[in-house]
């Protein structure tokens, strides 16, 4: 009998054991997403929950009470350089997104804590900063809570997130880029083995912003006495036409369009 019982626990043991190990799809399956901003990174971790037939907020999320933002461990974000949230100044680093819903306003916060599971060890005194904002009704019901970047330009974005019926929005920028990229074209073109790649990104960028473009014209016309691709002299042809300088953009752009079109690159025939 003994011998018996031994064996019997032992299987019950090995059956439970076996029961542990057996993985199921996540109710809130996790979400990691990394977005380029400017000259940083953004990244969001955050676990998405189901409405499932449910009242969601004012009933399952109530009202003026703080929020993880998702399920299951708080939702974090991380900036891996400085940014302005909300028009904020934000440090590099991991922060736990916490929200407080209303129904006419939202509190956002970022915590210097990330590493909550939910919002049961929330601390207010590990704020970072907190602002309001105007919940908004999106165009489409939405099931599984969502967060995304949204309203790009080459330095902002907003950040929205969205589920049940409301959708909230905030900002986030790099500043000063301009600045940067201005010092490393300098320091970079006066080297005396700058390559083409150098003054092809540096003309294009002075190009973009509508600075210098005598000098991004002559770092164009040095990048084309090197490689006579249609991508080259498009460039010149662009920097030209930006001066209203037709003597020397209609020429370039005809011999890039000719290039352009033995290599049946679409893009470059229309840019022509």
């Amino acid at each position: 009998m003994t011998r018996f019982l031994k064996n019997l626990m032992f299987l019950i043991l090995v059956s439970l054991t076996s029961f542990a190990q057996i993985n199921t799809p996540a109710s809130s399956p996790s979400t990691i997403l990394t977005q380029t901003l400017g000259l940083t990174k953004i990244k969001l971790d955050y676990s998405r929950p189901s409405v499932k037939g449910r009242i969601i907020f004012g009933d399952l999320v109530p009202f003026g009470k703080v929020w993880r933002t998702g399920a299951n461990k708080i939702t974090s974000i991380k900036f891996d350089d400085e940014v302005y949230v909300h028009g904020s100044v934000m440090k590099a680093g991991s922060y736990g997104l916490y929200t407080i819903p209303g129904k006419n306003e939202w509190t956002i916060i970022l915590n210097r804590d990330d590493k909550q599971w939910g919002s049961y060890g929330y601390d207010i005194n590990k704020d970072v900063i907190r602002f309001n904002v105007q919940p908004m009704q999106p165009k489409e019901f939405t099931e599984k809570m969502n967060i995304d970047f949204v309203d790009f330009t080459p330095t902002s974005t907003n950040v929205s997130i969205k589920w049940e019926n409301t959708e909230l929005r905030f900002n986030i920028e790099q500043r000063g880029i301009d600045e940067k990229i201005m010092a490393e074209i300098a320091e970079k073109t006066a080297k005396s083995d700058a390559t083409t790649d150098t003054y092809f990104s540096a003309a294009g960028f002075y190009y973009q912003k509508g600075v210098k473009l005598d000098q991004a014209l002559t770092w164009a016309n040095k990048v084309v006495e090197k490689q006579k691709e249609y991508w080259t002299y498009q460039l010149v042809a662009r920097i030209a036409a930006k001066q209203n300088n037709c003597a020397v953009a209609i020429p370039n752009a005809e011999k890039s369009m000719e290039l352009a079109k033995k290599a049946d690159d679409v893009a470059y025939i229309k840019l022509n």
